[in-house]
C-alpha cells in the first residue's frame, strides 16, 4: 500500500524526523487558506499522486504571493499528471501539499528497505538528492552507499555516521544526519513498511537536516497491525479492478497485454505469465486466486478480467495441491456461464481431482480448450488471442 507525501511527512513528524510545516488541500480556496496559515514569504504547491517525477511533470511549483498560490492550485487541481512513473496516462490530481519553502545548500537522498539477499534492512544513501535514485543507480552506481542492519542492533551509530560522512554531509551536520537515519530506520520497523524513501533529504543554510519529501510503501500483510495507516488509503490512486479483487481475496495486477491468466499460487502464476512470454504473447494481467478458491471467486475472477476490453483469450492454469481441480472446474464453468464468455478458453490442471475436473468440463458443453502441460497452454492460448486480434 502507498500513501501521499502529506501523510509520510506526518508519520515522519511521529518519529521526530524534521520535516517542512505544511498542510493537505483538496480545493484551492483551502490552498489559499493553508498559505495564509503558514505566512509567507514562500510557498511551495506540490501535487499529491502516488507517483516519483512529480517536479519534472509540472506539479510542484514555487509560489512568492497568496495571489500565486492561487493560480497554481487551481493549475495543478485537475490536471492529469504525466510522469516516468504514471504511465502515458497520467494521474488526475485531486490533493495538494501546501509547504514553507525551504532554504536548500545541498540535497541528499536516503532510503530504508528490505534487502532479500542478506535477509536485513538496508539503509541506502547517495550525495545525488533530488534525482531518479534509478538513474543514479544506473550512471553512476558508487554514488549510492549501502549499509545492512542487525535486526537484533538496529542501525548504529557507527553506520549511520559511514553514511553521512560517506554522501558528504558537513562535520557539524552529521550528528543531527545520524540522527535522522535512526529515526528514519525505527520508523521504517514500527510501521511495517517495504520502503521508507526521504528524496531529498536537505542541507538547509543554517546547517540543519530536513526531510523534503516522503515516500512510503507499507507490507500490505502488515496493515491489519496499523489501522491509523489503512485509514491513509486513497482509492482515487489505485486501479478500479485490483480494488475490486481485493475484495474477494484476490491478488490482481493488472498489465498491458491481451492474456488474461488465472492461476493458484503466485509462482505459478509467474512461471505462466513467463510462459506466455516465451511463446510471444503478453499476459494481461497476474491474478492468483489463492488455495481456497470458490465457484464465486472465480466468477469474479473471470468478471473482473472481462472488465479489460484488450482480452482477448484466458488461460486457466492450475496446480491441484491444497486447491482441487474439480472445484476450479465447477468454478470456471459456472463463471463462464455467468459472464457469457466470448473469448476463447485455454485450461491446464494438474493434481487432485484431476481427472473429475477434466470430466467435468468436456461435459459442460463449453467451448474450452483443454491443454496437458503448461507449454502447449501457451501456445494454445497464444495462437487463440492471434486469431481473436
Amino acid at each position: 500500500m502507498k500513501i501521499h507525501e502529506y501523510q509520510g511527512k506526518e508519520i515522519l513528524r511521529q518519529f521526530a524526523v524534521p520535516v517542512p510545516r505544511g498542510y493537505p488541500a483538496f480545493t484551492v480556496q483551502e490552498a489559499v487558506e493553508a498559505a495564509q496559515k503558514l505566512g509567507g514569504p514562500v510557498w511551495v504547491v506540490k501535487a499529491q499522486i502516488h507517483a516519483g517525477g512529480r517536479g519534472k511533470g509540472g506539479g510542484v511549483k514555487l509560489a512568492r504571493s497568496i495571489d500565486e498560490v492561487k493560480a497554481l492550485a487551481s493549475e495543478i487541481l485537475g490536471m492529469q499528471l504525466k510522469t516516468h512513473q504514471t504511465g502515458p496516462g497520467g494521474q488526475k490530481v485531486r490533493r495538494l501539499l501546501i509547504e514553507d519553502g525551504a532554504d536548500i545548500k545541498k540535497e541528499y537522498y536516503v532510503a530504508a528497505v528490505t534487502d532479500r539477499a542478506t535477509q536485513r534492512v538496508a539503509m541506502m544513501a547517495s550525495s545525488e538528492g533530488g534525482m531518479d535514485i534509478e538513474e543514479v543507480a544506473h550512471a553512476t552506481p558508487e554514488k549510492i552507499l549501502k549499509v545492512f542492519i542487525d535486526p537484533a542492533v538496529g542501525l548504529t551509530d557507527a553506520q549511520g555516521l559511514e553514511l553521512a560522512r560517506g554522501i558528504g554531509v558537513p562535520e557539524a551536520s552529521q550528528a543531527q544526519a545520524v540522527d535522522v537515519l535512526r529515526k528514519l530506520y525505527r520508523c521504517y520497523m514500527e510501521t511495517d513498511c517495504s520502503l521508507a524513501e526521504i528524496n531529498p533529504l536537505i542541507l538547509e543554510g543554517n546547517g540543519n537536516i530536513k526531510a523534503l519529501d516522503a515516500k512510503f510503501n507499507f507490507d500490505s500483510n502488515a496493515l491489519f497491525r496499523h489501522p491509523e495507516i489503512v485509514a491513509y488509503r486513497d482509492l482515487d490512486e489505485e486501479d478500479p479492478a485490483e480494488i475490486e479483487a481485493s475484495k474477494f481475496d484476490l491478488a490482481y495486477i493488472q498489465l498491458d497485454g491481451n492474456i488474461g491468466c488465472l492461476v493458484n499460487g503466485a509462482g505459478l502464476a509467474m512461471a505462466t505469465m513467463d510462459t506466455i512470454k516465451l511463446f510471444g504473447g503478453e499476459p494481461a494481467n497476474f491474478l492468483d486466486v489463492g488455495g481456497g478458491a470458490t465457484a464465486e471467486k472465480v466468477t469474479e475472477a473471470f468478471k473482473i478480467m472481462l472488465k479489460n476490453p484488450e482480452i482477448k483469450a484466458i488461460l486457466v492454469n492450475i496446480f491441484g495441491g491444497i486447491m482441487r481441480c474439480d472445484t476450479i472446474a465447477d468454478g470456471v464453468i459456472v463463471a463462464s456461464k455467468a459472464v457469457g464468455l466470448s473469448v476463447p478458453l485455454v485450461v491446464r490442471m494438474k493434481g487432485t481431482n484431476e481427472d473429475i475436473g477434466k470430466k467435468m468440463l468436456a461435459d459442460s458443453g463449453l467451448p474450452i480448450i483443454a491443454a496437458n502441460t503448461m507449454a502447449d497452454a501457451a501456445q494454445a492460448v497464444v495462437a487463440a488471442a492471434a486469431k481473436q486480434a
